[in-house]
Parts: structure tokens; sequence; C-alpha cells
């Protein structure tokens, strides 16, 4: 495995480990109201860090681009956390590994095969089950189906714009998205300051680790990669996101969960045997 690949695993680690701690904090704080929290703190440490290297005016337009799917993309995540726990939500956001070669088929120009259509059902079968195998679909897991299409359009974009300077990129997406959280939030929820430790340390967690280190090497090493290899990377995810839900809140799924999960991660291994 490549140096750049590795690094994208550990950024998948980081990334598990935020569907427990965001699943706690919203017992305390608004969804949105979270990501704004989340996103500021990011963007006023990348500023502290790295000041003017990361206020590139032609990243700017780039950068609200992928500030939007990740707006929409986390959004829809938080919110379905409310509704479902924190191991579906882990699965089923990374089902955006089954979407990423369609988008980047249509936006690409990539080629399509068999095994991406194979490893698409064999997702969507383990979608069915994990959900509860019932024709009454979870109002947070079907959030969260909209949250893994967003994400594969980040990716997607990540790979479109990856000769623009990696570092303004992050910088631009992460402030575009505190911008629209905000603006919601403050709209839709009410602005406050949370007052619970809990709160502030998915908070501090998730700004830091999950958004300034994570999406900084995202975008300096995914660009060395191909789109659906650093998707497949990326597969990892639901299972460091279930270790953690179940260390830290006892988290376990059901038989017909387990089943649901392999199939899910049946579906993006799949997609290895593209090379």
């Amino acid at each position: 495995m490549k140096r750049a690949e590795l690094v994208l695993l550990g950024i998948t680690a980081i990334w598990g480990f935020t569907f427990p701690a965001m699943k706690v904090s919203l017992e305390y704080v608004s969804p949105i109201l979270f990501l704004a929290y989340r996103f500021g703190i990011a963007t006023l440490l990348m500023l502290l860090l790295f000041r003017g290297r990361v206020l590139k005016r032609e990243t700017l337009f780039e950068g609200l681009v992928l500030g939007v799917t990740l707006f929409f993309g986390h959004g829809f995540q938080i919110v379905g956390l409310k509704y479902t726990t924190a191991s579906n939500s882990a699965f089923i956001t990374s089902l955006y590994v089954v979407f990423t070669p369609f988008i980047s088929y249509f936006l690409l120009g990539d080629r399509l095969g068999w095994r991406d259509v194979s490893s698409l059902v064999l997702a969507m079968s383990g979608l069915f089950l994990i959900s509860g195998a019932s024709l009454h679909f979870n109002y947070g897991d079907l959030l969260t189906v909209l949250c893994a299409l967003s994400f594969a359009f980040q990716i997607v974009l990540v790979q479109r714009f990856g000769e623009k300077d990696y570092l303004s990129l992050a910088f631009w997406q992460i402030f575009w998205n505190f911008v629209l959280s905000l603006a919601y939030a403050a709209g839709a929820e009410g602005l406050s300051l949370p007052g619970n430790v809990y709160a502030w340390g998915g908070i501090l967690y998730t700004g830091i680790f999950a958004t300034v280190v994570a999406f900084t090497l995202q975008v300096r090493y995914q660009r060395e990669t191909k789109a659906y290899r650093a998707a497949l990377i990326y597969s990892a995810e639901p299972v460091f996101g279930h270790v953690s839900a179940f260390i830290t809140m006892g988290e376990v799924l059901s038989p017909k969960g387990y089943l649901g999960a392999l199939l899910i991660l049946s579906g993006m291994w799949n997609e290895v045997r593209k090379d």
C-alpha cells in the first residue's frame, strides 16, 4: 500500500470514532449548531496555523462547491443520528463507496463495469437488512443514505479539483461548511452556547481531528490515488465506527443487522477486484 493510502486509512480511523462522539453530543446540543461549532473551530484553527497560505482566491469557488456537498453530507448524517444508532449511521454512511463509481461516471467520465453494479446490489441488500428488513424504512437511516450520496459527490469532486492548492482547498470547504451550518442553525435552531462537557468533547474532537487534520490530509494525499481506491480505503470507517460505538456505548447489532453490515462491506470490498 502506498504512503498516501496509509494516510487515508489513518483518516478513516479518525472518522470512525466520530459516530459515538456525535451521538453522545446530540443529547446536549442541536445537530446543525453542533456542526456550526465544529466547523467554526476548524476554520479558526486553520487560520491560526496557516494564516494567509489558505486564503487563495483561485480555490474559493471549488472550496464553495466542496463545502456545499459537505454541508449536506454532514447535515443529513448528524440529523439522521438522532433517529438511528451510531453503528447504523457508520455502516450506511459508508455506502458512498458504492455510489462513488456512478458519480465518477457522470462527472469524470470514468468507466462503469459489472462489478460496480454487483457491488451496489450487495450493499443495498445490506442496507435493507441493517434497517430492519421492513418496508417502513427508518427515518434516520434514510437521511443517512442521502448523506452517503453527498459524500460520494465530495470524494469525486476532490479528485476533480486535485490540481488545486490542497491546503487552501481544505480551508475553503471547511469555511463554507461553517457559514452554511451557522446560517441554518441561526434560522432554524437558534444560537446558544453548549454547557456540557460531553458536547464540547464531541465538538473539539470532530473539529480538530476529524476536520482540520483529516480534511487537510485528505485533499493532500487523495489526489495521489484513484477516486475509487480512496473510497475503498474509506470503507473501513464503519468497522472503526461500530467498534468505537461498542466500546463507548455498548452498541450491538441484531443478527439481521450484522448480516446487513457484512453485505454492505462485501459490496464495498467487491470494488477492490476492479484492479
